[in-house]
């Protein structure tokens, strides 16, 4: 059970104060956070005294997002775009377009800056390159060659081997010179098939970089629970065996590496096996993970935190193992945290022989080996670590305060409280920086239950003893990532509602602390209204921002910027504005308040105007929004398209997902205005209960002419199941 609330943790806070007053720091106690005095009792302030203000409302599929140093914003869509904000200009602009390979969850996965990125402008990225990976044919509707084989021969299956590429590349200005790239690390990856290939990246003080890397593993054909088919005939990517638990493999894994001027890395000291060791990789920091999505950590002390994805089990089975069960945990020195085989050091999963669907022993998690077909690394494993949090669907008695639902666990970040230090010389803008009641505690996201969290460890970091609500009044809808700024507000990315598209309340926002009293002071909520959106040039558009509102009820003032060159174009509150050229523009919107007695804060928001072409309007005639099938059936697909330009139908895609509590993974994507696609079984599940859908996603995207960029159109449809 936990222990009663300490909210801020005496021992950083001390050390912050002696650092304020030019004392010395007792021996013993870590003199590098650099937080703010304050008192043991310090309490966290109501949620009325945060403000939430978006940056962005149409950000793509979010996918990640780094806070550089001057408090620009990159975010990444999953399709292979970085977009960057500008808090001083307020416009969005495309910093880089990566051409990415996208089949299940693959594309562009992580952004990170380097630690000396004022010096050196290195941003990282974490991608599938394209490759020569096997695609769907068109001509072929009947049958998908980008798919790949569930059962067949090792030669049909290394057709789909590929690699997820680690890479840095310079920053210029205001984009990413994809030319100036430099190869870091390759993670191999079984394309064709879905789970599990995201990544995250993270460092440490000393210029080491951590990399989470998932099972890479189909998990859809295992009753819920853990995936190690070893069936001489199946594809190995039904066996997390291969990966998670393999000594000799980089998946399922957070990897801890420094990388090197020209590419590639060195091996730091202290990770799990020596450089050298047989049937290892050095590159090992954790293992036994089954999907890391985000991982952070806490420079002040050294700890990683990571969120460890669950099986998807509602309940426990004696013949299985364990109800599903998500993970939480606090790093400070290399584990092996058992994926697949054991989800602690005492509750391991049942061996489960798929050739003859029977079940064995469990598996001893005392003594943890790897016996797999498919395991190339060590047979005797490193001993099981337990989590410091452990959760499953329903309510959990060791910690209740996170309530019930889906499992998504996002590790969050830890404030370092900095930021206070200098709120008051932040370039003339109203202070936004988080009080010292969040500082030294570590943030945990909750992406199915929308909620974020405070962790309080012991001293020794070892055990949570407090787990406190933070901003529960306000709204994070799928918090995908989140990072604090060096303004000091929390950054996040929020994925919506929705199925690997832009989904309607996806956004980046940021949570700016304004305190109480008269002098808290919220943003405006910017709105623009257009009468036409696209057209032949000259254009005239009628703009209007009368639907502006704050919250204060402040006087309000109006900034139009209708092409995005910098330069305000008209202070009115609904102007007109005319596009001769052809061309995509972006109009932005800026809003200024009059402050009360606090300085004004502005937002922005912002419209594309599409002009002399037009955008894509895609439309499924089959199958239709509400019809039933049963998993398992072949559904046929008819796609429209409608443009101003010739259609062709090899360039439209038709993505299947297995859609799961508002979520979703990718299974397989087909191109052509027709065709079919045969849904997946999704074992362990029960339609009913776990509110189970079949999503069809299609998409288009036409050539672009002279003046006019390329543009996308989609359509989606629900089906759903029964039997």
């Amino acid at each position: 059970m936990t222990a009663p609330r300490t909210l801020v943790g005496g021992a950083v806070l001390a050390t912050a104060a002696l650092a304020l007053t030019g004392m010395s720091a007792p021996t013993g106690t870590p003199a590098t956070a650099a937080v703010p005095a304050a008192t043991v009792d310090a309490p966290v302030p109501p949620d009325e005294a945060f403000d939430k203000v978006t940056i962005d409302r149409t950000p793509g599929e979010p996918i990640d997002l780094a806070v550089l140093p001057d408090n620009r914003v990159l975010h990444t869509t999953r399709s292979g775009e970085v977009r960057l904000h500008d808090p001083e200009t307020n416009l969005t602009t495309l910093a880089a377009q990566v051409p990415v390979y996208l089949h299940d969850e693959e594309g562009l996965q992580s952004v990170a800056i380097d630690p000396d990125f004022e010096e050196n402008s290195w941003v990282y990225l974490y991608y599938s390159p394209e490759l020569d990976t096997p695609a769907d044919d068109p001509a072929t509707p009947g049958i998908n060659e980008g798919d790949a084989p569930l059962t067949g021969t090792p030669e049909e299956f290394a057709a789909f081997d590929g690699y997820i590429q680690l890479s840095r590349f310079k920053m210029v200005g205001d984009e990413i010179d994809l030319d100036t790239e430099e190869q870091i690390m390759r993670v191999p990856g079984s394309r064709g098939i879905c789970c599990h290939v995201g990544g995250d990246i993270v460092f440490d003080d000393e210029g080491n970089l951590y990399l989470s890397t998932g099972d890479d593993t189909n998990p859809f054909e295992s009753d819920g629970f853990i995936p190690i088919d070893e069936r001489p005939e199946r594809n190995p990517a039904f066996d997390a065996q291969r990966t998670s638990l393999n000594t000799n493999d980089l998946r399922g894994k957070v990897l801890r590496i420094t990388p090197t001027d020209g590419g590639g890395y060195t091996i730091p000291e202290g990770n799990m096996f020596a450089p050298g060791t047989d049937l290892t990789r050095p590159e090992i920091y954790v293992m036994g993970l089954r999907n890391p999505f985000r991982i952070e950590l806490d420079r002040a002390t050294g700890q990683l935190f990571i969120g460890d994805y669950s099986p998807d089990s509602r309940t426990a089975d004696p013949e299985r193992g364990p109800a599903g069960t998500g993970r939480w945990m606090a790093v400070e020195e290399p584990a092996n945290y058992g994926w697949p085989i054991c989800i602690s050091s005492t509750q391991g999963y049942v061996d489960y022989d798929f050739e003859t669907e029977t079940s064995g022993e469990p598996f001893d998690c005392a003594d943890p080996t790897n016996t797999s077909v498919h395991n190339t690394g060590l047979t005797e494993l490193p001993p099981i670590t337990d989590a410091e949090i452990e959760y499953q669907f329903g309510n959990s008695a060791a910690f209740p305060e996170l309530g019930r639902g889906g499992i998504g666990p996002m590790a969050g970040p830890v404030y370092d409280g900095e930021a206070i230090l200098k709120r008051d010389r932040t370039q003339g803008r109203p202070p936004v920086a988080w009080p010292a009641a969040f500082a030294g505690k570590p943030l945990l996201g909750e992406w199915t239950r929308d909620w974020i969290k405070m962790i309080t460890l012991s001293d020794d970091g070892d055990e949570v003893t407090a787990i406190d609500d933070v901003l529960d009044g306000l709204v994070f809808d799928n918090p995908m990532d989140m990072e604090f700024g060096p303004d000091g507000a929390l950054y996040v990315l929020e994925y919506g509602d929705g199925y690997f598209a832009q989904n309607p309340d996806a956004q980046l926002s940021r949570f700016d602390y304004i305190g109480t009293g008269p002098s808290a002071n919220h943003s405006p909520e910017p709105v623009i209204e257009t009468d036409v959106s696209t057209g032949d040039s000259p254009l005239t558009v009628q703009f209007d921002g009368s639907g502006t509102t704050d919250a204060d009820g402040d006087r309000l003032r109006y900034a139009w910027d209708f092409d995005s060159d910098g330069r305000i174009d008209s202070r009115e509150m609904s102007p007109t504005h005319t596009y001769e050229a052809d061309g995509r523009y972006r109009a932005t919107l800026v809003v200024t308040d009059s402050g009360g007695r606090n300085r004004g804060k502005r937002a922005s928001t912002y419209v594309d105007i599409a002009v002399g072409g037009q955008a894509p309007e895609v439309t499924f005639v089959a199958p239709v929004e509400g019809d039933t099938f049963e998993f398992g059936d072949t559904v046929e697909f008819q796609v429209e398209v409608t443009d101003d330009a010739e259609v062709d139908c090899n360039r439209v895609q038709v993505t299947y997902i297995v859609g799961h509590n508002q979520h979703g993974h990718p299974i397989t994507t087909a191109s052509g205005c027709s065709g079919s696609i045969t849904t997946s079984v999704p074992e362990g599940h029960d339609p009913e209960t776990d509110d189970m859908t079949g999503v069809f996603v299609a998409s288009y995207t036409d050539e672009g002419s002279e003046g006019v960029p390329p543009q996308t159109g989609t359509a989606q449809v629900v089906l759903t199941p029964v039997g």
